[in-house]
């Protein structure tokens, strides 16, 4: 039995515009990220019994509709582990279990496991069965994951990829755009994308920019209008990890303008 899906209308930066919903199973089944009402998810939940309910993050254009399909199904809700404040805040949910990585969640359609894939929210988690991943956030088939300060970390983001890239899936379901029927290679894009911009970075630091706006202005080479609170998010993302790891100095104001030693 294959994981069903539906493209629920929400209001997301995403350029698709919609979430995608997912469906396990058909007696006991698993629901992740139910990010709104909608006919189309309700449709397909119309003759299934819904036992469970998780979602990759918290992030709204995932979780806004988890209050009311737990009260219309009853379901047994899961919220990660040491992150079921910050849960029900985003929800209205108060948590029935806690997952961590490697826990599974039954269905009838058989188990399926929790895998840590921290980055783009630092509750990020992704759900495998049989070599099929539910991926959130986690990775798109086209363009990039906005991995962007204050929750966003490109460690642990590079970190999630790496893992996800060594269990060689078969297939990743994303949060939005279509399915990824090459995973490892789009695991290799993203990590190459998000080094490439860290390349950038220290290019820009090396070159003189030493405040966020500077870097931030010579580490991309494209028009940012609309995007650019995402660009600048993730630019100091990027600065953090750089200090971080003793690359650059960063003191959350300005980076001296030659790298650190």
């Amino acid at each position: 039995m294959d994981w069903q899906r539906a493209d629920v209308p929400v209001p997301t930066r995403a350029p698709t515009g919609t979430t995608a919903a997912y469906v396990l199973g058909d007696e006991s089944a698993l629901l992740v990220d139910p990010a709104d009402t909608d006919d189309t998810l309700d449709a397909l939940l119309s003759d299934r019994t819904i036992a469970h309910i998780a979602l990759t993050h918290t992030h709204p254009d995932h979780a806004g509709a988890v209050a009311h399909y737990a009260r219309e199904t009853n379901a047994t809700v899961w919220a990660r582990r040491g992150r079921a404040r910050a849960f029900e805040a985003a929800t209205g949910v108060t948590p029935d279990r806690l997952f961590s990585g490697g826990t599974t969640i039954p269905t009838d359609a058989g188990p399926v496991t929790v895998l840590d894939t921290p980055g783009h929210a630092p509750e990020h988690v992704a759900f495998e069965t049989d070599g099929t991943v539910v991926s959130g956030d986690l990775a798109v088939a086209e363009g990039s994951v906005v991995v962007g300060a204050p929750e966003g970390d490109v460690r642990a983001y590079l970190s999630s990829l790496r893992r996800l890239h060594a269990r060689k899936p078969d297939a990743l379901l994303p949060g939005h755009g279509p399915r990824i029927e090459r995973p490892r290679e789009t695991c290799a894009r993203l990590i190459d994308h998000r080094l490439e911009r860290e390349r950038r970075v220290r290019g820009a630091i090396e070159d003189g920019a030493d405040t966020l706006e500077d870097v931030l202005e010579a580490a991309y080479d494209k028009d940012l209008t609309g995007v650019r609170d995402l660009a600048r998010r993730t630019v100091l993302a990027h600065l953090e990890k750089l200090a971080v790891e003793g690359t650059v100095s960063w003191d959350g104001e300005r980076a001296p303008p030659t790298l650190a030693e």
